[in-house]
């Protein structure tokens, strides 16, 4: 449960992360500029996770995997 609760950490937080800091920096421009406008913060974001996917995507990908084979490997042992 507790090995759970860490991948699910550990996938997100790449994802999680670029998303907050793509937030900050254009809502920091925005407040700058004065410029307010829903959608131009939601584009940065969009290509910035999208672009975080793909190269964090591997990794995440393996450590699913990985996980998804140890509960596997471990079911008959949980089976009485």
């Amino acid at each position: 449960m507790t090995e759970a609760l860490y991948l699910v950490l550990l996938v997100s937080a790449p994802v999680l992360l670029v998303s907050l800091a793509v937030g900050l920096a254009v809502g920091l421009a925005q407040a700058v500029t004065q410029v307010q406008d829903h959608t131009l913060s939601f584009v940065p974001k969009l290509v910035a996770v999208a672009l975080t996917l793909v190269v964090a995507g591997a990794f995440m990908g393996g450590e699913l995997l990985r996980f998804t084979h140890g509960i596997f490997t471990a079911l008959p042992s949980l089976v009485p």
